[in-house]
């Protein structure tokens, strides 16, 4: 998922709760009849807002000739759409169906503001079983009914710009992090950057340093769901992930100040060597750069080869199709994501965006099997992790992606970032999370 957002979701979560009985939700309509219309807000997959009206809107046309539904689409981008979120839970003033970051269900469906997905819920759709195991371990809190369905799967890989490899005469892209800073030395020239970064991509900063706190043996929360920060593990992950600019400088220092896809369009414009990105092709392609100029590779790990625990190389990305529990259609909306969780559907969408299909039968079409995506298959598949299903995650996001962010801009400005330094911001952030 990529976005950020500036609003605690502790305020979240305690407002939803209140509030949630009240929302009148999504469409209006008679009371003895459902609406021949739905409100659905996307999230923005493509390299733009617009791309994004032109992959969907063929697709709303076919859902309203099937079914006769007419679907009012609004591509929100992922800086707002959160704050969206939250307003319209609160209000009741918003979508039927909407897109949501698979790392927010457990927050979300903590609030009660989503419909849960019971097994009767999926049956309509066709069945909890026709999605992957992963896709559905990133839809809320265990034990208890998913918040949403996945819509699209993603995993982080390591995506190399083939002829800046060739300039500096490398022949293959690293697989460690200390293979990658020497590779970034070489590729760092010229006023060429040897990776680029979203330093002020809160959510971004999140799944980095989360995947490096799994690889230090950490996961930011004890097993209880209390924030753990300031471990020795959460300190060297997010000191190694800023050091890249800080100590290694493989990293511009203007990077502290991107946050939606600058990193991307510096690749392919051949003014960055490598990006660590989740399922980035889509975007290349937008950005006029064809498949053959760049190369994608595992992420790096720290040493020996990508796997579980520490050798965890990316969290379990993804966008999840939620209802909102009282939307005045929901008929409408049950039928809408079944469609959009059909088969067909799945294969038309993640191939325009690039993304997996999280339903077992679509992942079989051969558009998913190719070099580029047959690795981000198998990150899904042998070495990603979820990210904490607990209702504070996405309150986490923001806090310590705000450290993140925080400790990028002392790098860009030429001060040092210490280990004193990160452990203050982090235990910052701590104080900033729920009692428990």
């Amino acid at each position: 998922m990529r976005r950020n957002k500036a609003a605690s979701v502790g305020a979240l979560v305690l407002s939803l709760a209140l509030t949630s009985a009240a929302c009148g939700g999504g469409t209006s309509g008679g009371s003895n009849e459902q609406p021949k219309t739905l409100t659905y807000w996307a999230s923005n997959q493509g390299a733009s807002i617009e791309v994004d009206k032109k992959v969907l809107q063929p697709e709303l046309d076919k859902f309203e000739k099937e079914t006769g539904i007419k679907v009012k689409l609004e591509v929100v981008p992922w800086s707002d759409l959160l704050n969206r979120i939250m307003t319209a839970s609160t209000t009741g003033r918003g979508p039927d169906v909407l897109n949501i970051g698979n790392t927010w269900s457990a927050s979300l469906q903590a609030g009660g503001a989503l419909m849960p997905w019971d097994d009767a819920a999926f049956q309509k759709i066709g069945g909890k079983d026709k999605f992957v195991e992963s896709a559905l371990g990133s839809t809320g809190a265990e034990g208890k009914p998913p918040a949403a369905v996945p819509l699209y799967s993603m995993a982080y890989a390591l995506y190399y710009n083939k002829k800046l490899f060739k300039e500096a005469g490398i022949s293959k892209p690293p697989a460690t992090w200390d293979e990658l800073v020497s590779t970034g030395k070489k590729l760092t020239k010229d006023g060429k950057a040897g990776l680029g970064v979203e330093g002020s991509n809160l959510s971004n900063n999140i799944h980095q340093v989360f995947v490096l706190g799994k690889q230090h043996g950490v996961d930011f929360f004890t097993p209880d769901g209390k924030a753990d920060f300031t471990s020795d593990g959460a300190v060297a992950a997010v000191k190694q992930y800023v050091d890249l600019m800080a100590t290694h400088k493989i990293v511009p220092r203007g990077n502290a100040e991107y946050e939606q896809n600058q990193s991307l369009s510096d690749f392919a414009t051949d003014k960055t060597a490598m990006v660590l990105w989740q399922t980035a092709a889509a975007t290349f392609a937008a950005k006029g750069m064809s498949e053959d100029e760049w190369g994608v590779a595992p992420a790096p790990v720290q040493s020996g080869a990508p796997g579980q625990g520490k050798g965890t190389n990316s969290m379990v990305a993804g966008i999840n199709l939620a209802v909102f529990k009282n939307t005045k259609n929901s008929e409408g909306a049950m039928k809408f994501v079944e469609f959009m969780s059909s088969d067909g559907e799945q294969k038309i969408l993640n191939k325009a965006y690039g993304s997996i299909p999280p339903v077992k039968t679509a992942q079989q079409d051969p558009a998913f099997n190719g070099p580029g995506i047959a690795t981000l298959r198998e990150t899904l598949t042998t070495s990603a992790a979820a990210l904490p299903q607990v209702p504070e995650e996405s309150q986490f996001e923001t806090v310590v992606g705000t450290a993140v962010k925080e400790l990028f801009a002392e790098a860009a400005a030429g001060r040092p970032v210490t280990d004193q330094l990160v452990r203050a911001k982090l235990d910052k952030a701590q104080q900033q999370m729920p009692k428990k």
